[in-house]
């Protein structure tokens, strides 16, 4: 395990890396070229330019193609942006529709569920690793609303699958198998963010198989690790270090009254959080149930369409999230070149209707892409909206303390002008916080992700502060964060870790009864292995309770009866004879003819009195991870409760539960 866990860390980091490029430079290349070479992306183009120069090197397509009508000018650098948006987003969902249909979506709800126990071996296939890796590079670059974070988990899991299957011992067994997948994902989250502390306490609080025991960590924090220094050495943005959007040191100290427009933006999270996730959750019902389910490819390439035309619009929806964010994240300095006038302090209120304008614009484009025929993460464009929150907001404080700085609110600022006192760069960073937790509803995870993600280091409590405000006003609409809104709607048994109280039922209230079940039964003579193999054929179940009479014997898995049916019965065949079996261990003296099938029973089944308390057995779901629970009175099989009938305990108040069950899976 740990030769593939070190193989996994080493794999995903330069995987991570090159795919930052190659997004990088596909993103770029919508809107100009590098005049000394067609690879470079603009940063790589412009990287001898001192700090306040303009780069003449890197050319927009008017000014390589020598056009000097503006009219022509803007219609040429608005085709192209548009074509090549519709080229990358249509090629990811040819890809994904066309090689690899588990590859669409952010993987992680999938990951979550396997990790609790679910089979889904298809989902980490070859071909999946490709496709996810490939079509998230051409995904992103294309400009839609999305972010390559949550499939770079789903990336780092296939890798680490892939490179199980050279050894079968672990292949094949679920359990450790499972332990290595869930450090594979923490490797995933600190490629995608640069945080490898963050991604270990991801995977703490996001995965159950970490609370599983201290190994589980230990071999995540190594992968972590591993694949973070994977990162560093390749080093794909240049700057020799992990931390991705660096806040500047001008930021270092914060007062009283910014609280204020703090809580602010952390109730703003959580409303716009909870509205995000009502908003995608109804359009992919909705997509789910029109004529759009039967031609994902085509909502591909008219969304993109829509989308790169509206983004063209809008300077800060023009380029890509990423360097949108790194420049909200900025403070103004006379040293750097003006990110689209963001620091022109004539233009304030401007600036604001065009950051509140990017937001909502990108809740809708969000709302609608994160769902599409295509790879895609909700982290980025998560953080996007919130950082343009947070900027407007604290633009507007900067404006009312430069328009009243006598005021008694602003007492605690320095009494020099020139000394800056409120930063509304780090405004950006509690709204993206807040954003990013009324979304996901992570808390601990969350905060130290992002500060490895800007180094704010002197701003831990402020960003706790807006995480746990936010999560609380998205709690009171709702409790469910956007990974398990969609488990919930594809039906996935994925038990969460919330204590569940009941108010006096019992197992019986769940319980299916025996007459609905379909099971084995079996006279004191056996049953025929013809009989028996057209149960296990007509029904597609994963085990069948087995019955003498009204006595439960015990329960046979599906695997187990095919496996020893299916020779038994050709013997049969060749020899013209039709043989029983039976469940009851068999005697000395008994017709030695009767095929004795009792070792096929489960030995670990758990059976319970259907007067259970209902807290208790759900409690053992969770703890034991069991799949099912047989119940009987005085030896008579009264019924079975199954994880899904757990599941729907938790999910029977949302209102799309299991309304995306049968697509794909």
């Amino acid at each position: 395990m740990w030769l593939i866990l070190v193989l996994t860390g080493v794999g995903v980091g330069v995987a991570g890396a090159w795919l930052d490029v190659l997004v990088r430079w596909l993103g770029d290349l919508r809107e100009g070229r590098c005049a000394y070479g067609f690879f470079y992306n603009q940063v790589a183009c412009c990287s001898e330019i001192e700090p306040g120069e303009v780069c003449t090197q890197w050319q927009t397509w008017s000014e390589y193609l020598h056009i000097r009508f503006i009219f022509a000018q803007s219609l040429l650098q608005s085709f192209i942006y548009v074509a090549l948006a519709v080229a990358f987003a249509g090629s990811a969902a040819v890809l994904v529709k066309t090689y690899a249909p588990y590859a669409f979506h952010t993987g992680i709800p999938e990951i979550k569920a396997i990790l609790n126990g679910y089979v889904l071996d298809a989902f980490l296939s070859p071909w999946t690793l490709l496709i996810k890796a490939l079509g998230l590079a051409l995904a992103v670059a294309s400009g839609l609303s999305l972010g390559k974070e949550g499939p770079l988990v789903h990336v780092s899991c296939c890798l680490a699958f892939l490179l199980s299957k050279m050894f079968k011992h672990l292949h094949r067994n679920e359990a450790r198998k499972r332990k290595m997948l869930a450090a594979a994902a923490v490797a995933g989250v600190s490629v995608a963010f640069g945080s490898p502390l963050g991604g270990v306490l991801f995977g703490l609080e996001e995965l159950d198989t970490f609370a599983s025991g201290t190994d589980v960590m230990w071999r995540g924090f190594v992968t972590s690790v591993i694949a973070a220094m994977a990162l560093q050495y390749v080093d794909p943005f240049g700057t020799s270090k992990l931390v991705l959007f660096q806040v500047t040191e001008a930021t270092t100290v914060w007062r009283w009254f910014e609280l204020i427009p703090w809580l602010f933006l952390a109730v703003l999270g959580g409303l716009f959080g909870s509205l995000f996730i009502k908003m995608n959750a109804a359009a992919a019902v909705y997509r789910h149930n029109s004529i759009l389910r039967s031609w994902p490819t085509l909502e591909v390439i008219g969304f993109s369409a829509i989308t790169a035309a509206v983004s063209y619009l809008v300077v800060f929806l023009r380029v890509q999230s990423m360097d949108l964010v790194a420049n909200l994240f900025q403070e103004c300095d006379p040293t750097k070149v003006d990110f689209h006038g963001l620091c022109n302090a004539t233009a304030i209120w401007a600036n604001v209707f065009l950051l509140v304008l990017t937001a909502i614009t990108k809740i809708a484009l969000t709302a609608w892409t994160f769902g599409m025929m295509i790879p895609a993460g909700i982290f980025l464009p998560t953080i996007a909206i919130g950082a343009c929150l947070g900027r407007a907001v604290g633009l507007i404080t900067q404006g009312l303390h430069r328009t009243f700085p006598t005021a008694w609110i602003f007492n605690s600022c320095p009494p020099d002008p020139t000394v800056r006192c409120v930063s509304p760069g780090f405004y950006a960073v509690i709204g993206a916080a807040a954003m990013l937790g009324g979304v996901t509803r992570m808390t601990i995870s969350l905060v130290v992700i992002l500060f490895e993600l800007t180094g704010a280091l002197s701003h831990v409590l402020p960003i706790m502060i807006a995480v746990m405000v936010s999560k609380w006003v998205g709690d009171y609409f709702g409790k469910e964060g956007i990974y398990t809104v969609w488990i919930a709607m594809r039906e996935y048994p994925w038990l969460p870790p919330a204590e569940f109280h009941d108010t006096g039922e019992t197992a019986a209230g769940v319980m299916k009864p025996a007459e609905r079940l379909v099971v084995i039964e079996q006279d004191e003579s056996g049953i025929t292995l013809k009989d028996l193999k057209r149960t296990v054929d007509t029904h597609p179940f994963h085990g069948f309770p087995v019955l003498l009479g009204d006595q439960l014997l015990g329960y046979a898995t599906r695997d187990n009866l095919i496996e020893a049916l299916v020779p038994l019965i050709v013997e049969d065949e060749n020899m013209g004879e039709q043989r029983k079996g039976t469940f009851v261990p068999r005697q000395s003296g008994q017709d030695a003819s009767i095929i004795d099938l009792s070792s096929l029973l489960e030995e670990s089944v758990l059976q319970l009195r259907p007067e259970m308390p209902l807290e208790l057995v759900v409690g053992m779901f969770q703890r034991l991870n069991l799949r099912h629970i047989l119940f009987s009175q005085r030896g008579r099989f009264a019924g079975m409760v199954t994880k899904t009938d757990i599941v729907r305990l938790f999910t029977a108040e949302f209102p799309y539960t299991a309304a995306l069950a049968e697509k794909l899976w």
